[in-house]
């Protein structure tokens, strides 16, 4: 069963006919339309996206104003709720079309597919400041993940990306200290990523399996205590930085742990998301 939320500044009947249209084409797949009128603040945002997330559903919405299509978007990623916004698409590609007209707005088009584009440029982010590279630019990153090889940093932050969020990380190497950039961001911004050292000691075995046995002791489980026990030094020496055990954990899991305490930290007024 799937829970639809149909949110609407107006009376919703639009988006709740165009979603049936398309519900047609999954005719075994059953679903439960919730419908919300006359949302105009960012309380009633707020309250429909929690109760999406309770229900584990998604929301649906034909919002007019700019400004409160941006406001779903960003509560919605802060709850790990999917949004599709049925309205700015269309009007971005009305004013494509319309572009030749004297009123035309420049970047309008970019603006009113904000969620298409930010998810765009959240996977290029991912991308480009993965595995340590462009540490200089660590303090563009919503989230950073920090942890030794083989704790999920890449997985976590393509997931992470695909939601939204602009997410950089940074590994852990016995012996070497992290970038000092690291030390300039926001402490609320950055994760500690750990695992059980035996666990973690069979994931290493595998990659060094399928490298042909060439990654000298990076897979013992000597090596692995080393080095574990080298980052959560590194994790004590930054209190403000949240800690995570990943062991044995799903990607979404994990995932849901940061989004936790993000929404606490933003709840509390720490956070700027």
């Amino acid at each position: 069963m799937y829970n639809i939320f149909i949110v609407s500044d107006g009376t919703g009947r639009t988006a709740e006919q165009f979603l049936n249209a398309a519900l047609t084409q999954y005719q075994h797949i059953q679903v439960d339309l919730y419908r919300r009128p006359n949302v105009r603040t960012e309380d009633q945002i707020l309250e429909i996206i929690q109760e999406a997330a309770v229900n584990k559903g998604f929301v649906v919405h034909t919002i007019v104003s700019k400004e409160m299509r941006d406001k779903v978007l960003q509560v919605g990623r802060l709850h790990d709720v999917d949004t599709i916004d049925l309205m700015g698409p269309f009007l971005g590609h009305l004013s494509h079309q319309f572009s030749n007209l004297p009123t035309e707005i420049p970047g309008l088009f970019r603006k009113l597919n904000k969620a298409y584009f930010q998810r765009i440029e959240s996977m290029e982010f991912a991308f480009r400041h993965d595995d340590g590279q462009r540490a200089h630019e660590l303090h563009n990153a919503e989230i950073v993940l920090v942890g030794v090889s083989r704790t999920f940093k890449t997985p976590l932050s393509i997931y992470l990306a695909f939601k939204g969020w602009l997410v950089a990380n940074i590994p852990i190497v016995y012996g070497i200290t992290p970038p000092l950039d690291l030390t300039h961001i926001p402490a609320e911004r950055v994760f500690g990523l750990y695992s059980e050292s035996l666990h973690l000691t069979t994931l290493r075995k595998v990659r060094d399996e399928h490298l042909g046995g060439m990654t000298g002791e990076y897979a013992t489980i000597k090596f692995v205590k080393k080095e574990l026990d080298y980052s959560k030094k590194i994790f004590t020496d930054h209190p403000g930085w949240k800690t995570i055990n990943v062991t044995k954990k799903p990607i979404e899991e994990i995932a849901s742990e940061i989004l936790s305490y993000l929404r606490k930290n933003h709840l509390e007024g720490n956070g700027r998301f």
